[in-house]
């Protein structure tokens, strides 16, 4: 999977729920249940699944972990290809297929989703409303879709699963193109001791990589 792609899905309810949207207090509480526990975890690890369902080609599926610092913006995404470096200033796009380092400056955008508020993104810019429960693997799941109020985005829709501990399930972007990007957190595990070189790029790993300054 190439950088521009993973990328620009982590930078990614229908008009019909507008009206009420505002008003879903179930669907308030649950989300903000799930906010509280978020809240509280500073360091993140996460293993995720990543499928991409596109109208003319097959579903793509990757897995990867998710390392994140929250308080200090930082972040490491490893994939089967690719790897994403990110100490809070600079972005290391490493694909190990083409063995390339592109190095960008960090947005810190807190309005587009992506891995630094992958679990609490919802908090603004969106209306919501709750659905029936949904089943995975017999476990029962609470299911919020979001509408973002921002209409010139490239989505129309987000659904949330959340399980018992209110903790996301996973989470489907539904694009206007028709394709649907969907992230599995398998497993999570919090506030425990990530070591700082995980969110830095180390230039001994990768020698024989070519070196692309796009700041």
């Amino acid at each position: 999977m190439n950088k521009q792609l993973f990328l620009s899905l982590l930078l990614v309810l229908s008009s019909c729920l507008f009206s009420i949207a505002q008003t879903d207090t179930h669907a308030k509480n649950v989300l903000d249940k799930v906010s509280k526990k978020y809240d509280s975890y500073k360091v993140i690890q996460s293993d995720f699944t990543f499928t991409a369902k596109d109208i003319d080609s097959d579903p793509y599926t990757d897995k990867g972990i998710l390392y994140l610092n929250k308080n200090e913006n930082k972040y490491k995404i490893q994939l089967d290809h690719q790897e994403i470096i990110s100490d809070g200033k600079n972005v290391w796009s490493i694909s190990k297929e083409t063995k390339e380092v592109q190095i960008t400056e960090a947005e810190n955008n807190t309005d587009a989703i992506g891995p630094t508020n992958l679990f609490t993104f919802y908090k603004k810019g969106f209306k919501y409303i709750s659905m029936e429960n949904e089943t995975d693997n017999k476990e029962v799941l609470q299911v919020i879709e979001l509408s973002p109020i921002d209409t010139k985005v490239n989505y129309f829709k987000i659904k949330l699963r959340i399980n018992k501990n209110n903790h996301i399930h996973d989470v489907t972007i539904f694009d206007k193109s028709g394709a649907r990007y969907t992230y599995k957190i398998n497993t999570l595990y919090v506030n425990h001791i990530i070591p700082s070189s995980y969110f830095s790029f180390q230039n001994n790993t990768y020698q024989d990589y070519e070196i692309v300054d796009l700041r």
